[in-house]
C-alpha cells in the first residue's frame, strides 16, 4: 500500500534550507582494510534501512495548496541501484585521494524526484575500500542518522548472514517491518542503540527546572533571549560569503583512553577536552593568519529525543541547536579546558535547548522565503556547527569486514564556514573538519594545530605538576 504523510515542521525547515553553497547534507565515510562484497551490502541496506524506515524509499512533494505543508510520498520509480553505487578511487588511492573524492561529492545536490540519500562503495582505497554516505538533513537529525548508519554494522563478521528468514525483505518495501525488527534483535542494532550517545540535555534540564523557582527560570530565559537576538561573531578569517567548493579532512586517530587522562586531571568531560583542543586549533589558525585571537561562537546540537527509546519509523528531526562561545581567544591549554567545561555546564542548566527547539518548530511552519531569512539571522551568529557523537566502543563489522575507521561532517547554513564533528568508534576518536574552500584554503594547518594542541594536553596529563 502506498504511504503518504506530511513533512514535519522542523523537517520542512531543513528541506527548504538547501543553498548551492551550503547543502543540508550530512556526510560520512567508513574505511576498511579489506574489500566489501557489494552483493552482500545491498541486501543489508534493503533489510535494515528500506524495510524499517519508509522515508528511505520516499521523496518530498510540494503541497498543491499555496503555503501548504509538503508531504513524503513513495517514489514510484524507486530503485536501490540509484542509491547504492560503486566507484573506484583515482590513483594513488591514498588518504588525500579519498578526501578529494568526499569533497567532490559534497557539492552535488540531491534530486528531489527521488529519496535523498546514497551510499558509494569506493574501491581502491589503500589495501581495501571506503563506504561514503550522504543523507539529507530533512530525513532526520544527525544523531538518528548515525544510529541508522551504525545499524548496518554487527559485532561479529557473520552476524548479517545469520539473520533469520523473518528479516528477509518482502516484495513490497513497506512489508515485513515488524518481523524484521524482531528477528534482528541479535544483529547488533540494540548494541548500537545502547552504545551511541551524543549531548542530551533535556532530562537534566527538566530535573533542574523543577527545582528552580519561576523567577530564576524567567531570568535564565531572558539571558537566552539576549544571546539569541543580540549575539554576534567578530570579523575573522572565517568570515565571508561561502562558496560552493568545500574541504573535508580529519585528524589522526586518538584512543578515548588517553583523552580520558586529561578528563581525570581537569574534572572535565572527554567532550570538553576535545572542544578545548578544537578551540586551541582555531586560536593557532587565527594567529597564523595575522588575526587577533577572540572567542568565537559555534552551534552545538542537543538531542531532545528520549535516549532510551528506539527510533520511530518516521525518523525526523528531534534536536535543538544551542550557542557555545568557544574559548578560542585563550592560549593556555588547561585554562581552555576549564573554560569549556564551565560554559558547557551553564548550557546544561539553561532552557536554551527547549527554547530553540520550539523556535525551529515555529520557523518550519512559516513561508519558506521568510523562514530562510530567519534561519540566516540565527545561523550568522555562529561560525559553524560542532557536534560530538560517541559510537559503540567495540569493534564493528559491515558485511563481514571490520571497520578500520570512520568520521563524519555536519552541514552549515547561512555564512557558516567551519563544521566540526567529533566521532568515536571502537575506542578511537577522530575529528572531522568541513570548511569553505575559499575562506579556509589551508585547512591542513587547522588539523595540524588540533593534533598539536591535543598532544600538548596529553603531555600535561602524563606529567602533571
Amino acid at each position: 500500500m502506498s504511504e503518504r504523510r506530511s513533512v514535519g515542521p522542523v523537517d520542512s525547515m531543513w528541506l527548504n534550507m538547501d543553498r548551492p553553497n551550503n547543502l543540508m547534507v550530512i556526510d560520512g565515510v567508513m574505511w576498511f582494510d579489506e574489500t566489501i562484497d557489494l552483493e552482500r551490502l545491498r541486501p543489508l541496506i534493503q533489510r535494515r534501512l528500506i524495510e524499517r524506515y519508509p522515508v528511505f524509499s520516499q521523496r518530498p512533494v510540494a503541497s498543491l495548496i499555496p503555503f501548504g505543508t509538503p508531504s513524503w510520498e513513495d517514489d514510484p520509480d524507486f530503485d536501490l541501484g540509484r542509491h547504492v553505487r560503486r566507484a573506484t578511487l583515482p590513483a594513488p588511492g591514498d588518504l588525500e585521494s579519498l578526501q578529494r573524492y568526499v569533497e567532490d561529492r559534497m557539492s552535488v545536490p540531491f534530486d528531489h524526484a527521488h529519496p535523498m540519500w546514497d551510499f558509494t562503495l569506493v574501491d581502491g582505497y589503500l589495501s581495501g575500500c571506503a563506504l561514503v554516505s550522504r543523507f539529507h538533513h530533512s530525513l532526520a537529525d544527525g544523531m538518528a542518522l548515525t544510529q541508522v548508519l551504525l545499524s548496518l554494522t554487527n559485532d561479529s563478521p557473520g552476524a548479517d548472514l545469520e539473520e533469520t528468514e523473518a528479516s528477509e525483505p518482502s516484495p513490497h518495501h513497506n512489508g515485513g517491518v515488524m518481523g524484521a525488527a524482531r528477528a534482528m534483535l541479535g544483529t547488533g542494532t540494540q548494541t548500537v542503540r545502547g552504545g551511541l550517545r551524543t549531548m542530551s540535555l533535556l532530562p537534566e534540564l527538566v530535573k533542574r527546572t523543577r527545582a528552580m523557582d519561576l523567577l530564576e527560570l524567567g531570568w535564565r530565559a531572558g539571558m537566552v533571549a539576549d544571546k539569541l537576538l543580540l549575539g554576534h561573531n567578530p570579523q575573522t578569517p572565517f568570515s565571508g560569503e561561502p562558496g560552493i567548493e568545500k574541504r573535508a579532512v580529519w585528524s589522526g586517530p586518538r584512543t578515548v583512553r588517553e583523552v580520558k587522562r586529561v578528563s581525570r586531571l581537569t574534572g572535565a568531560t572527554v567532550n570538553d577536552v576535545l572542544v578545548a583542543a578544537v578551540s586551541g586549533a582555531v586560536n593557532t589558525y587565527l594567529r597564523d593568519r595575522g588575526a587577533d585571537p577572540v572567542d568565537l561562537t559555534t552551534m552545538v546540537p542537543v538531542n531532545v529525543r528520549p535516549p532510551d527509546q528506539p527510533l520511530p519509523r518516521e525518523l525526523g528531526n528531534k534536536f535543538a541547536l544551542v550557542y557555545l562561545k568557544m574559548p578560542t581567544g585563550l592560549r593556555p591549554p588547561l585554562q581552555r579546558v576549564a573554560e569549556c567545561k564551565r560554559r558547557m555546564d551553564l548550557i546544561k542548566v539553561s532552557p536554551e535547548a527547549v527554547i530553540t527547539f520550539g523556535l525551529n518548530t515555529l520557523i518550519g511552519r512559516i513561508e519558506p522565503h521568510v523562514s530562510n531569512r530567519i534561519v540566516n539571522f540565527f545561523s550568522d551568529k555562529a561560525i559553524g556547527v560542532t557536534t560530538n557523537v560517541i559510537g559503540p566502543q567495540q569493534q564493528r563489522y559491515v558485511a563481514g569486514v571490520p571497520i578500520a575507521g570512520a568520521v563524519g561532517w555536519v552541514p552549515g547554513s547561512g555564512r557558516q564556514a567551519l563544521g566540526v564533528c567529533i566521532f568515536s568508534l571502537a575506542g578511537i576518536v577522530r575529528v572531522g573538519f568541513k570548511v569553505d574552500a575559499a575562506l579556509v584554503p589551508d585547512v591542513e594547518k587547522l588539523v595540524h594545530a588540533f593534533d598539536e594542541d591535543l598532544d600538548e594536553l596529553l603531555r600535561i596529563a602524563a606529567h602533571p605538576l
